[in-house]
């Protein structure tokens, strides 16, 4: 891995006999810490009625708020980033949970399997002002190297997740495939929409 990197992902490999029968039935188990994350990760608004009332949930990564207080004050909350942080590692506990990588349930606050750290910038020195309004153009590479990715790893996870059916092992070297994908995908989130860094992410799995 890239230590050098501000942010930093690795997932615990589970040396051990996998669930089979919660490997299996994976895809229903999971539904309802999804609907958990599903609450806290994303925005919802309802329009105004008759009686003119209405709604709105907010939630998800808070990416317009510091890119206008780094353009403006040069600044970037730590309260801010810390929420940024521990939804990311709420949503790749998740994630690990989904794809096979772990069959305990994912915890809401606890760390468990899943190391994930964000260095918190000093936005004096480490961020220049004007990068968050071009940061998602400049990563277009990115998406298009990840979109394909994706799709390996989808096809890595069917694998496994039959690997583990008859062995119950997730064989290393789809676990480490897949790891690679996300830390790629998480340092390209943590450029280009949590702001907290300028350094351009690696073309790398490692």
């Amino acid at each position: 891995m890239n230590e050098e990197y501000p942010l930093r992902y690795s997932v615990e490999y589970p040396d051990r006999e996998l669930n089979r029968l919660s490997s299996f039935f994976r895809i229903f188990a999971v539904i309802p810490i999804a609907i958990v994350l599903g609450t806290v990760a994303h925005a919802t608004y309802g329009g105004w009625d008759e009686n003119g009332s209405g709604y709105v949930a907010a939630g998800g990564l808070l990416f317009a708020g510091p890119l206008l207080m780094i353009l403006f004050r040069k600044k970037y909350p730590r309260w801010w980033f810390d929420w940024n942080q521990e939804l990311l590692r709420f949503g790749a506990r998740v994630h690990t949970y989904i794809v096979l990588m772990n069959d305990q349930y994912p915890s809401t606050d606890e760390r468990q399997w899943v190391q994930l750290d964000v260095d918190y910038p000093n936005v004096e020195t480490d961020l220049s002002r004007g990068m968050p309004l071009i940061k998602w153009f400049l990563a277009i590479p990115h998406y298009i190297v990840l979109a394909f990715l994706w799709i390996a790893a989808f096809v890595s996870v069917i694998i496994a997740w039959f690997a583990i059916l008859f062995t119950g092992r997730y064989p290393r070297s789809l676990f480490d495939f897949v790891q690679g994908v996300q830390r790629w995908a998480l340092r390209v989130v943590a450029y280009a929409f949590l702001l907290t860094t300028d350094k351009y992410p690696p073309f790398s799995l490692e």
